[in-house]
Parts: C-alpha cells; structure tokens; sequence
C-alpha cells in the first residue's frame, strides 16, 4: 500500500514543472497585456490634455474677442 502512494506521490511531484511552466507563461502573457493597456491609457492621456489646451486656448481667443466687441460686462463674482 505504501508503494502505490508514494509512486502516486511521484506521479504527482513530476507534473508540477509543467504546470509551473504553464502558469510562468500566462504570467508572462498578462505582464505582456498589461504593458499593452499602460500604453494605451499613457496615449489616452496625452490625447486629453491636447483637448485641455486646445479648449484652453479656445476660450482665451473667445474671450480676447468678446472684450474687443465689447460683449462682455464686468466679471461676475
């Protein structure tokens, strides 16, 4: 009996370094994935504050040419 549950034992212990290497590439796949999604949202962001400045320099002409037309008051408080 003690036989078979060592062999059984064996068996066991001789299929973990596949399944180590199996579970080492997923890791490697998902380090993969994520580096891809960093850049993705790095580029994302670098888009948005583009928008920012644009908005920003937007709204300065707009305003520059409300005061030269005399649409605008006095800043409200």
């Amino acid at each position: 009996m003690s036989d078979v549950t060592k062999e059984l034992i064996y068996e066991v212990l001789k299929g973990i370094p596949d399944r180590l290497s199996k579970i080492v590439d997923s890791q490697r796949d998902i380090c993969e994935e994520l580096n891809g999604v960093r850049l993705h949202i790095h580029a994302m962001q670098g888009e948005t504050n583009s928008i920012f400045s644009r908005t920003s320099a937007i709204e300065n002409r707009l305003t520059k040419i409300e005061r030269r037309l005399d649409i605008i008051g006095e800043p409200a408080e």
